[in-house]
């Protein structure tokens, strides 16, 4: 299969991709390559082969939801600037 000049050109306008007239034999040709090897591979009969593997269908191993590390949360407020019953204090940002 090839692509016309007037493919790429429309295929630009709708993109709102600027070409250059010297860019466009390039891209034309490159264009009917890819548009060739998909024709290649359209071709290929595909009627006994199964679909490959999805990544989803895996189950990942969990571990058990519990605590690891102890509440420090009292020695890092006592560096803190300001704290109030357990809470940080922070200057108003928005009034």
């Amino acid at each position: 299969m090839t692509i016309s000049r007037a493919d790429i050109e429309k295929v630009a306008v709708l993109a709102r991709i600027r070409l250059d007239d010297e860019q466009i034999p390039a891209l034309e040709n490159d264009l009917s390559n890819i548009l060739s090897l998909v024709d290649q591979l359209s071709a290929a009969n595909t009627d006994h082969v199964e679909p490959l593997a999805h990544p989803l269908d895996a189950v990942q191993r969990l571990r058990a939801d519990e605590v690891t590390e102890s509440n420090q949360r009292d020695a890092f407020q006592a560096i803190a600037p300001a704290t109030e019953s357990g809470l940080y204090l922070v200057p108003r940002v928005i009034e």
